[in-house]
Order: structure tokens, then C-alpha cells, then sequence
């Protein structure tokens, strides 16, 4: 249950002193260095931080990061959030509950739909209406075990006139991922330099063009041993997902494994031997429904599908939210209009993995985080079917 709270001063920071305040709240709420915290504040654009003032003080911190989800092949616009944290002076008073209500107003007041953020915690999240929408995996390979030899498509270092390409290849291939990310440019960045650490990209093109590429950072280990770390790997054919795994595993003489984040169904590991991998839960993200007509209505919806969904939600923080809606879905699109009886019953948290495909109706019910008829039921399990929604990009 998500209780009001007395609103505070909250915007972008005012001067540098404000500035100094954020850098300082950062360095003791993530324990990061000197060095660490003044990469992370370059990163992090001015007008995109958030400050909550109590007495005259900076209270608290975030990032508000804007950009999309891909959810049945269409962007639905998102305010992502990060890098929240508090003054240790502040916490135990109900600050980040305030910053996290004044967000959220604001995300609103943007249009998005959505919000989504990776949660150090849980309970502050869930008490602000957000909810478990998807996972990261880790997914690592012995490199010895990359036992291909495909060398017919050309493999070469990616340049700056690629750009575009690459980022039209991402996105033919995200589009059909449930949950990644739409990138923008702050995404892009840590893609290419995630924390001082440069990748390198390697593009693979074959007679129609671009057929795939990887971002690669090597990571030394003990005794000249090295990790390889990929911020990004894309393959949308089976040729240029063997000359990925070949360039990969040319590196076994000094690499023992390669690592990326994805999803628990990542393509790339059907063309392996071998079971000679591990994919293990990073970290489960969370999502805020922050408009319940125009989230439903901006995604799309499987092709050839047709149904109808009486939907009764509830929202402390957003009285728009609260009330009857009937979902109507045909031709991979939807209407949402008020009204209707009611037949699935829930909290706006519950709503978010619904949404996104993470649980189904049915196991949200048995766990007592809907209520609802067998047909409704049903009728929802239908609808929000698909791919098991996860993430690549952290932000």
C-alpha cells in the first residue's frame, strides 16, 4: 500500500553546490571512489538529475533516464530510473518513498506510460507501485568449448560511418525481445565505454549487409588469462552467429570465458555442443504502470489474436488509474475504454508483470496477487502470451 507523503522541493540541481551534494550522496550510498563518482557524474546529464530538498538540504538523488521498451514488436516510451540514493542523514524518515512519488508524477506528466528501474531494494519500490516485470541473465561460456571455424562472412573492426547500421541492427533485432531496452543515447554510451572500460566493436556483414556484430571488452585475470565481457552481441542470421562464436573462440589460447547479459532463451547457445555454459539470474527488474489506458494501448499485441478483457485496478498513488477498463485487442492493436464489470481485480503492481509477460494470470492468482473468473483468467493468459521478457542493457 503506497501512503501519501507531505510533497518537498523537488527539480534539476540548482548550482554547483547542489552538484557537490549529488557526487557526495552517490559516493556514500554505492561506496564508489573518487575516480568512480566523478565518471558516473559525467555521465549522468544535468538536466536529467533529480534532487528532493528537506531544510534546505539535498535529502536525496536519482537520474531519470528517458527511452523505450520493445513490447509485441512496438517501443513503448519509459522513464527508466537510476542511480537513486540518499543522504545518510535523511534516511529512516520516508525521503526515498517522497522522491520516488515525486518522480513518478513527473514521469506521468511526461506522457510515458511506463517506468522501469533495477531495484536495490525491494520494499520501497513495491510501496510506490512498481513490481518484478522481467530478468537479467548472466550467461557465460567456456571459450575453449567455441569449437567453430565459419569464416565466410567478413568480420572487421567497427568505424564511425557504422553507427547507424548498428544501430538499425539492434534495433530489427530487439524489436521481437520482450522488455529491451529502445536504446538513446545514454544506453548507446555504456554500450561503447561502460565505465572507463573501452569496447571494442566488430562488425559482420555478408552480401545483403550487415549481418551481426559484437562490442567486446577484455578483462585480465591471473597468470595473462583474460574474461571477455560483451556489452552488446547481435545475429540475425545462422552464419553470422557461427562467425561471432569463431571469432570468440580464436581467443581461447588466452581467454577462459566469455560473458553477456541477456535472456534465459538467448538464441546463440542452441548452435553450441555442448552444455558447456551457465546462465544464472543477475537480477530481477521492476515496472510502474504509470498510465493504465495508455500503456495497454501502446504496445502491441500477437497478430491474429482477438479478445476482450474487463480489467478492475487499483492505485493509491494516481486516482486516473483506479476503476473499471475494457481492453479490446484485435489485429495486434488495442482500445481501452472505461467502464465494463470488472472480471480481473488487482492492484496496479500486479498489473506490471501481467503487462510485460513475466507471470501469467494464472500463477498471479494463485498467489493471491489478482482475483478473478476462470474465463477472465483465461482470456489474459491468451493476451499477454510471449517470450519470457528480460534485459541486456543496465542503466
Amino acid at each position: 500500500m503506497c501512503v501519501e507523503t507531505q510533497p518537498g522541493d523537488f527539480g534539476p540541481p540548482r548550482d554547483e553546490r547542489e552538484m557537490a551534494a549529488v557526487a557526495d550522496i552517490m559516493m556514500q550510498s554505492y561506496a564508489m571512489s573518487p575516480a568512480d563518482i566523478g565518471a558516473w557524474m559525467q555521465r549522468a546529464s544535468r538536466p536529467d538529475l533529480r534532487l528532493l530538498r528537506e531544510g534546505g538540504e539535498v535529502a536525496a538523488t536519482l537520474v531519470l533516464i528517458r527511452m523505450g521498451q520493445w513490447y509485441g514488436g512496438r517501443s513503448v516510451p519509459v522513464i527508466g530510473v537510476g542511480g537513486v540514493g540518499v543522504s545518510p542523514v535523511h534516511r529512516g524518515r520516508g525521503t526515498a518513498t517522497r522522491l520516488m512519488q515525486h518522480l513518478l508524477r513527473e514521469a506521468r506528466a511526461t506522457g510515458a506510460p511506463l517506468s522501469v528501474l533495477y531495484p536495490a531494494t525491494q520494499p520501497l519500490y513495491r510501496r510506490v507501485g512498481y513490481e518484478h516485470a522481467g530478468t537479467r541473465q548472466e550467461i557465460r561460456i567456456q571459450v575453449p568449448s567455441l569449437d567453430f571455424s565459419e569464416r565466410t562472412l567478413s568480420l572487421r573492426p567497427i568505424e564511425e560511418k557504422d553507427s547507424q547500421a548498428i544501430v538499425l541492427s539492434y534495433q530489427r533485432h530487439a524489436r521481437h525481445r520482450p522488455g529491451w531496452l529502445d536504446r538513446g543515447d545514454f544506453s548507446w554510451g555504456r554500450v561503447r565505454n561502460m565505465r572507463g572500460e573501452v569496447a571494442h566493436g566488430y562488425l559482420v556483414e555478408g552480401r545483403a549487409g550487415v549481418e551481426g556484430y559484437l562490442y567486446v571488452i577484455r578483462r585480465p585475470l591471473k597468470d595473462f588469462k583474460q574474461e571477455l565481457f560483451l556489452t552488446d552481441v547481435v545475429a540475425h542470421t545462422p552464419a553470422a552467429a557461427r562467425r561471432i562464436l569463431s571469432f570468440l573462440g580464436d581467443h581461447r589460447s588466452l581467454a577462459t570465458d566469455v560473458c553477456w547479459y541477456g535472456g534465459v532463451d538467448d538464441p546463440l547457445l542452441l548452435l553450441l555442443r555442448e552444455q558447456t555454459y551457465s546462465v544464472k539470474l543477475y537480477m530481477h527488474w521492476m515496472v510502474r504502470v504509470l498510465d493504465v489506458a495508455s500503456a495497454l494501448e501502446a504496445r502491441g499485441w500477437p497478430e491474429g489474436l482477438s479478445g476482450t478483457l474487463h480489467l478492475d485496478v487499483e492505485d493509491d498513488l494516481f486516482p486516473e488509474n483506479q476503476g473499471r477498463f475494457v481492453l479490446e485487442v484485435s489485429d495486434g492493436q488495442a482500445r481501452v475504454r472505461r467502464g465494463g464489470d470488472g472480471g480481473l481485480r488487482m492492484h496496479v503492481r500486479q498489473l506490471a508483470p501481467l503487462y510485460t509477460g513475466h507471470l501469467s494470470a494464472e500463477s498471479l492468482r494463485a498467489m493471491g496477487a489478482l482475483e478473478g473468473d476462470d474465463a477472465s483468467v483465461r482470456a489474459a493468459s491468451s493476451l499477454f502470451s510471449g517470450a519470457p521478457p528480460s534485459l541486456r542493457d543496465m542503466f
